[in-house]
């Protein structure tokens, strides 16, 4: 996989670029800050990259802001931004736009090695990671507001993990459910929600939206 790093702490940045070329990948380019950023990834196309939400100057939210530029102008590149805290604000605007090939993680999850290499294949393939503590908190805010406290503790279970990015049958694998019972579930969460079954729209990224807006 071809990456760029951006990341503005030099320890951490460097500790990223040897664990990824450790692991095969090519890191094309690596960052101290994100102002150069869009136009990198114009210029060397790869496949995903990695940036923290604070950079310079303000370390506020420019990396998040060159994520969006980002996805904008080359929407196949995946996308999986760092945050030191969960911040809700920011990852619902991340996933405003869509949340193929988007991912938003806690820096703390990078030391997870194989937890981390494997954020970076599903963002690559398409699909969306979502840090379980962020949709943890997330879930704790959420159901306490209708319609989410619709749900049943099992669609709660459910949604948590379809939050994380997962398949039906990684749901299915992580939840102990056939497949069929994962799908009853999901279709039970999404007409709870009242999610629209309009064509055009992806109830799955709906459902997660729904959460980060509650």
């Amino acid at each position: 996989m071809r990456l760029i790093i951006a990341e503005d702490s030099t320890l951490l940045r460097e500790g990223l670029v040897r664990l990824l070329v450790e692991e095969g990948h090519e890191v094309v380019a690596a960052f101290g800050d994100a102002t150069t950023l869009p136009d990198a990834v114009d210029s060397y196309g790869p496949d995903a990259v990695v940036v923290d939400i604070r950079m310079p100057p303000t370390h506020t939210d420019e990396g998040l802001r060159a994520a969006l530029e980002i996805r904008a102008r080359r929407p196949a590149t995946g996308v999986l931004v760092l945050s030191q805290h969960v911040e809700r604000t920011y990852a619902a605007q991340l996933l405003a736009g869509g949340a193929e090939g988007i991912g938003y993680l806690l820096k703390d999850r990078v030391a997870q090695v194989e937890e981390f290499l494997d954020a970076l294949e599903r963002i690559r393939a398409g699909s969306a990671v979502i840090d379980p503590e962020v949709v943890r908190q997330l879930v704790g805010r959420s159901v306490r507001a209708d319609p989410l406290a619709r749900l049943t503790p099992r669609e709660r279970d459910v949604l948590e993990v379809l939050a994380q990015g997962h398949t039906n049958s990684g749901i299915a694998e992580r939840l102990h459910l056939s497949l069929s019972a994962v799908e009853k579930h999901l279709n039970a969460v999404f007409d709870k929600l009242e999610l629209p079954r309009t064509t055009g729209y992806n109830r799955r990224i709906l459902a997660v939206l729904r959460y980060l807006e509650a």
